[in-house]
């Protein structure tokens, strides 16, 4: 069996496993993936056609791709690419390049302001195509590293979920490779001979942005606790409540029992 077989293999256990644990997909679904034509999405893809010719469960997908509107970014080659593969696609073009640049303040980091307009922009396609899901290529490494910036950074204790209903109810993100390591989505990629294509904003790469320093961190960590990763995905599902700081998780019981009580809450004061 080539390496390639044996890591597909790997891979569909891992999305598996995900679309079991957090029922992901169901009988009927239309699926759209988000494609940006990056390492993750192309992985995603992949491997979610493999499980579609093979699955109990009937399932369509179809590929979105939001093409921010920067110069230089391929979206011909992911189109010639889903056109050679047969897959179903669509490419829209947009100018949130343009208005990043009008709204971001000076020295405001463009990334979470560009995934909520990309956000923005799948939701209104996912109504057009007619999906029931819409599929993102967040991995493992993207839930831990997200729990990091948020613990460090944001003074909060979460990450992302693998399964998303939208505020408004109408839409529900799926991100089936959440056991799935960046790693072996590159390598799958490259393997897969599926073209990696950049999204060509000028912020992508910067080492100074805090996610590539927690990336850093832990790669640094990595070396003397080679299972660090796999604790961290694991401490996402097994979280005890009760030893957290967080009242609405902990009421404190004289709070819990006015509460019950539907009374005025009670006040205390200290002395020293």
């Amino acid at each position: 069996m080539s390496y390639a077989s044996t890591l597909e293999t790997r891979l569909a256990k891992k999305v598996t496993k995900a679309i079991t644990e957090f029922n992901l997909l169901e009988d009927g679904d239309r699926v759209m993936v988000g494609l940006s034509g990056g390492k993750d999405s192309w992985a995603l893809l992949q491997v979610l056609d493999v499980l579609r010719k093979r699955a109990p469960i009937s399932f369509s997908l179809v590929a979105v791709t939001v093409d921010s509107g920067y110069d230089g970014y391929r979206h011909d080659l992911i189109s010639r690419t889903c056109e050679q593969r047969g897959w179903e696609y669509r490419v829209e073009h947009t100018d949130i390049g343009d208005v990043m640049d009008d709204i971001l303040d000076a020295g405001a980091t463009p990334c979470s302001l560009c995934a909520r307009l990309r956000r923005g922009v799948l939701y209104r396609l996912a109504k057009e195509v007619g999906a029931t899901k819409i599929a993102l290529g967040h991995h493992l490494d993207d839930f831990i590293e997200t729990l990091l910036l948020n613990l460090f950074f944001a003074g909060s204790l979460k990450a992302m979920p693998a399964r998303l209903v939208s505020d408004n109810g109408e839409h529900v993100v799926i991100r089936p490779l959440v056991y799935t390591t960046e790693s072996d989505a590159r390598a799958y990629a490259k393997e897969s001979q599926l073209p990696i294509i950049g999204c060509c904003c000028p912020a992508c790469g910067d080492l100074s942005l805090q996610r590539q320093r927690i990336k850093r961190l832990i790669a640094e960590l990595e070396v003397e606790h080679p299972e660090i990763r796999k604790s961290m995905i694991r401490a996402l599902g097994n979280v005890a409540g009760r030893h957290l700081l967080d009242k609405r998780l902990n009421p404190l019981p004289e709070l819990r029992d006015a509460a019950l009580a539907g009374g005025a809450m009670p006040l205390r004061l200290f002395r020293r």
